[in-house]
């Protein structure tokens, strides 16, 4: 592993410090003079680490989704069945991004705001994570006997929704510990809101319904 330097480690300040800025102001209504001056560097040295506001978001978004992933795949090493692989992820989501909110929010909200090449790799990234957790998922349910499989798509967005949702109300500094988090959502997941057998005797509505008129404005 190479040694972690001076810049790196100024780099690694700059990156944290617009974090915050971000996901306090928005990405778009940021400027590089905020930056400047939260983090007490001049605009033309900040401009020594990256050459635009937007390389400076795609860096954030990089790194975070390198660091989570490089965690999980380290950690899987050692997990047995698909279930504790799955325990493993949300712990190692969930634990990640609660000592990253910032971040984490980042991620959530300025998702669209990189563009081009820049998009690309973190849409790859995001898409390989993505790809981790869906064959877990479907390792899970090939080991089950349920007869109504839950479409694979949407339980895997499903749980991205659910552990990721969690910047908007989660308090890592109150009495839910992390782990606590973790072990809640892994068994809502699996097992759903009600124990028991009620997933089974659960039928979706077929009878076909009049169409409604959605939309928030009467006048459409």
């Amino acid at each position: 592993m190479s040694e972690f330097t001076k810049y790196d480690k100024r780099l690694e300040f700059i990156l944290r410090t617009a974090s915050h800025i971000f996901a306090a102001k928005g990405y778009h209504s940021t400027t590089m003079r905020d930056i400047s001056r939260e983090t007490k560097i001049s605009i033309a040295g900040l401009y020594h680490y990256f050459n635009s506001k937007d390389e400076l978001l795609f860096l954030i978004q990089d790194n975070c989704f390198g660091r989570v992933v490089e965690r999980l795949e380290e950690k899987l090493k050692d997990a047995g069945t698909p279930t504790e692989k799955l325990q493993i992820l949300i712990e190692n989501h969930l634990s990640f991004f609660a000592a990253n909110m910032a971040e984490m929010k980042v991620l959530s909200h300025e998702a669209e705001s990189l563009a081009g090449e820049k998009y690309d790799h973190v849409a790859s990234k995001k898409k390989d994570y993505t790809s981790l957790v869906r064959r877990i998922l479907s390792e899970i349910q090939k080991q089950t006997n349920c007869k109504q499989k839950v479409d694979l798509t949407v339980s895997t967005y499903a749980l991205f929704g659910m552990m990721n949702w969690i910047y908007n109300w989660y308090d890592p500094k109150g009495k839910l510990k992390v782990r606590d988090l973790a072990h809640n959502i892994t068994r809502l997941f699996l097992g759903g809101f009600l124990a028991g057998d009620f997933t089974e005797k659960f039928q979706p509505k077929t009878k076909k319904t009049k169409a409604e008129t959605l939309s928030v404005w009467r006048a459409t």
